[in-house]
């Protein structure tokens, strides 16, 4: 499977999303995910393999837990993917960012000056 496939199913994302954070057990990111996308523990397990299968999660045994981790190497090959596409955004964003700096500034000398105390 191609890595948009993968990150193109929102319970995959989402799965992606809660690994984030740090390593969590199989039965954590179940209830989670059971409770917002409302499938069943099977389901889960199921994305979590298609997640794993696919190298963007690892998984290790502590007792009866599976834990499972986010592997960061497909997500950089993403990201390296995606580095040739961002100079259609950088210069926007960059634009939009100094006009929000225009306008604190602007708001900022419009605000009436605090009276001084003696």
């Amino acid at each position: 499977m191609h890595a948009f496939d993968i990150l193109g199913d929102p319970v995959r994302r989402r799965i992606l999303e809660l690994l984030a954070d740090g390593e969590q057990s199989a039965g954590e990111v179940g209830k989670v995910v059971q409770e917002e996308f409302g499938i069943s523990q099977p389901g889960v397990s199921q994305h979590l393999k298609v997640l794993r299968e696919s190298g963007f999660t690892t998984v290790r045994a502590e007792g009866t837990r599976r834990l499972y981790a986010v592997d960061p190497a497909p997500l950089e090959e993403v990201d390296r993917w995606l580095d040739r596409y961002r100079g259609f955004w950088a210069p926007r964003l960059d634009a939009l960012a100094t006009e929000i700096a225009r306008g604190k500034r602007a708001r900022r000398l419009a605000e009436p000056s605090a009276p001084e105390t003696a």
